[in-house]
């Protein structure tokens, strides 16, 4: 058998039924990532107001809405664009809103450069320990995704079976037609 079709034997593509699993693992994860970003973004708009008197450079409400539409953009980009950089993203943004929170809550760090005083120890505020639960879970979906992702490409191009009785074969593949 020459080299080319015993190449072709051992990478048969994978079934219909996984490439649709994997589509719908896909969409659960990059909509769950997305929703969680939705529901730091909402939190973070509505309560914005309320921190517009608490200034430094810039007030902690504007920072709210900055917040809010970052969160926002990297949702859309998990759901619209899922590539590495689209997890990276959403994990950044869901990561250093949940740190902030949690620094914020736990220590009274002051003013840092143009940042306002942003200590407050109480989780009373509406939506605030909501909006840190939704960061957390965006933080592991991001990074789930990010571990999941392969490229660009569904299983049937990106990984094959082996075809019974084929042996393993190490190395690079060779493309099939």
């Amino acid at each position: 058998m020459p080299a080319l079709d015993r190449a072709s034997a051992a990478t048969v593509p994978l079934g219909r039924g996984a490439l649709a699993r994997w589509a719908i693992r896909s969409w659960v994860l990059r909509v769950a990532t997305a929703a969680a970003l939705g529901v730091d973004a909402v939190v973070h708009w509505q309560n914005a107001p309320a921190y517009d008197a608490v200034t430094g450079t810039v007030s902690q409400g504007a920072l709210f809405r900055t917040e809010a539409v970052v969160a926002i953009v990297a949702a859309l980009l998990v759901l619209i664009r899922p590539r590495r950089s689209s997890w990276v993203a959403a994990l950044l943004v869901a990561g250093s809103a949940l740190g902030a929170v949690l620094l914020y809550r736990y220590v009274d760090v002051g003013s840092l450069g143009p940042l306002p005083d942003m200590y407050e120890n109480i989780w009373q505020v509406p939506g605030k320990l909501l909006s840190a639960y939704a960061e957390a879970a965006a933080v592991v979906l991001a990074a789930l995704g990010l571990l999941t992702q392969r490229g660009a490409a569904p299983p049937h191009e990106a990984a094959g079976s082996q075809a019974a009785g084929a042996e393993a074969r190490s190395g690079p593949r060779l493309p099939t037609r």
